[in-house]
């Protein structure tokens, strides 16, 4: 598991005050970070060697958050399959999971436009931060 700790702006309220749901996705971005950095080191951004493609999110939100907390967004790897693997958020404030959802991300070549499969040594760096059992 990776885990961050956010903290609200003032513009990432809506009228009621809540965090807005928009928010949600740029923060668990940033939580799938660390595994973005397990397929390229940092020059893959700029030299065009970067293999990921995101093809599916959703989000269930189960409490409202709020400005004036931090928010700590925790990641896993729910699923890895042959050319995609499933990440898992959740965002939690006051000891309250508030927010849950998932990402599935595909090892994806760019300039031949077609999925490939992940690299097995890749595989087990994933494995190494799987959602445990029951959870």
């Amino acid at each position: 598991m990776f885990s961050i700790k956010v903290s609200p702006r003032f513009g990432d309220m809506d009228v009621l005050g809540h965090i807005n749901n928009t928010v949600l996705p740029m923060w668990f971005e940033l939580g799938r970070n660390p595994f973005f950095k397990i397929f390229a080191p940092q020059k893959a951004f700029t030299d065009g060697t970067f293999m990921l493609i995101m093809a599916h999110i959703e989000f269930d939100f189960l409490a409202e958050l709020h400005f004036g907390e931090e928010v700590e967004i925790r990641t896993w790897v729910k699923r890895i399959g042959t050319k995609s693997f499933t990440v898992y958020h959740e965002a939690w404030q006051a000891d309250k999971r508030c927010v849950k959802g998932d990402a599935v991300i595909v090892h994806y070549d760019f300039t031949a436009k077609v999925t490939t499969p992940i690299p097995e040594e890749k595989k087990l760096l994933l494995a190494e931060h799987l959602l445990p059992p029951g959870c």
